[in-house]
This record gives structure tokens, sequence and C-alpha cells, in this order.
């Protein structure tokens, strides 16, 4: 289990770097094995480079052996992204990663394997994870066809990060290679789902508070026992509903709060949840039971 940990900010939208040795120690009380920085739930397309290199540090600085540390260094500039991908590796960063490039977009695998490639041989001596998440890319090249175009060109190639809900392309992608490669299963609500289809490893934002409740639902599974882990996974639904009401994102960094880290809130242009929004937040959580089974402080 990997978290996408948020990026903490000040009231006026500052850095709060003092904040990231608390969720640290958050995760590794909660038992997940990796943090994921500066993605999508980090706001990492919302950071500057010094803002990023500065994150990453303060995250470096905190994190012990037991929990590896991913950096995503995915820019539309590619000499910005492999600047970032140099820097990771002289922090000792465990892997990086990159999105795809989103303005100009690539059309075909054979293209975002070069993009790629080019990443990630900033950083040869890092293992590499391509980020696959098409809704926000608007990148629609396969898992699959990426990795057979990538393969052969990235000596370091990982893995893929697969945020997406075809299933079957995940599937197909983690044949390739003879199964080779990682593919890290990025949509929390529908874990099970990757779990049947032979998920080993996950990254996703409520890990950050909700960790316990994954746990459960990987062990069920694990032991055969798909009623509880079924039952385990509507939770998660539950509550993930519930906070794409409140936006998504700006909810999820709230509810971070519940966990007993204030993480402050979002960078423009996501909307910031207003103090009436978070009390109705809470409502609705407390209504499902969700203290019953997410992280406590």
């Amino acid at each position: 289990m990997v978290a996408a940990p948020h990026t903490p900010f000040r009231p006026d939208g500052s850095l709060a770097l003092d904040v990231i040795p608390q969720q640290v120690k958050l995760l590794v009380r909660n038992g997940v094995r990796g943090a994921f920085i500066c993605g999508t739930t980090g706001e990492g397309a919302s950071l500057s480079t010094p803002e990023r290199r500065a994150v990453a540090e303060a995250w470096r600085a905190a994190t012990p052996a037991s929990l590896a540390l991913i950096v995503h260094v995915g820019h539309l500039s590619a000499a910005e992204s492999r600047g970032l991908a140099r820097h990771a590796a002289e922090i000792e960063a465990d892997a990086i990663a990159t999105v795809a490039p989103s303005f100009f977009r690539p059309s075909r695998a054979v293209d975002l394997a070069g993009w790629c490639a080019d990443v990630a041989g900033a950083a040869p001596e890092l293992p590499f994870y391509y980020y696959h998440m098409p809704a926000m890319t608007g990148v629609t090249i396969s898992a699959a066809a990426f990795l057979a175009e990538a393969g052969p060109r990235i000596p370091n190639l990982a893995g893929i990060k697969f945020t997406h809900e075809d299933l079957m392309d995940y599937a197909t992608a983690a044949q390739v290679a003879d199964r080779r490669y990682e593919i890290l299963f990025g949509r929390d609500e529908i874990l099970l789902a990757g779990l049947a289809l032979g998920a080993t490893g996950a990254v996703g934002s409520t890990y950050n508070f909700a960790a316990p409740l994954y746990h459960r639902i990987m062990r069920a599974f694990a032991a055969g026992k798909l009623a509880a882990a079924r039952k385990e996974q509507e939770r998660s639904m539950e509550f993930v509903q519930i906070m794409n009401r409140y936006g998504g994102l700006p909810a999820n960094k709230a509810m971070m709060k519940l966990a007993g880290v204030d993480c402050g809130p979002v960078r423009a242009p996501l909307p910031r949840l207003d103090r009436d929004a978070e009390k109705k937040l809470c409502a609705d959580l407390r209504r499902v039971g969700f203290s019953a089974y997410a992280s406590k402080p």
C-alpha cells in the first residue's frame, strides 16, 4: 500500500513543510509502505519547480527506510521533468514517476514511450513508473501498448501507476513481458477489483487517512473471505461518494484533519471548502460511521 500524500499549505498558500513529519508518522503507524509525492493528490501541477524540490527534500529528511519514497517528476516541460528526476536521484529517492504531458498530448504509444524514456534517462539509477491517468491528462493510449513500446527503450522501467477504470487494460498490461512490470492499482474505491485481477500493490489518496480499512480489504481477499472484502470495499465507496460530492480533492484534504493532521487548504484553481461545508462534510461522514474504520488521531 502506497499513499499519495497531500502537500501541506498554510492559509496563505505557502508551503507548510513542518507538517510533513506528522504525515510520515501517520503513514508508518498505519502500515503504509510508500509515499508517492507531488502527484495529483499532492497538487504537484500547482507547485513551482523550487517548491517541488523543497517538498521532496522535506519528505526525504523525514522518511525512514521502512517507507519507500516515490517522487512524481512529471511536467509539461521535458527539461523541467529531467531536472526534477535528477534531483530525486540526488536526494536518494527510491523511485520516480511521470504523468503524460497534457497540453501537447502524445497520440501514439511510440511518442509517449519516447517522452518517458527522456525523463527516465535523467535518473537511470532509479526505478521509473509511468503514471497512467487518462481522466486528468486526456492521454488515452492503453497501458499495455505503452509497455510494449517502452519496455525495450527504458532500462529502468519498473511499471505503471494505473489510475483508470479500464480493468481489461489493467489485466492486459499486467501480462506484458510475462508480468515483469509492477502495475500499481490507483483507484481506491475499486481496489478489490484490482486485487481480483492480480494487483500486488496500490497507490491511493484515501490511504492517507483510511489505511486500516484497506488493510482489511487486502487481508480478507488474501484469506478468500470475499463477502468480508466486499463489505469493507462498500464502506470505501460510501465515503468516496461523499468526498466527491464535496469537490473531491478539497474534501479529501479536509478529511486529513479527522486523522489528526491538518494539511491546510488546497491551491487555486481548486475551490477551498468553507467552514460550513467542512461541517456538513463531517456530519455526512459521521452518518456513515467513517470514524469507526478510518485512521485514528
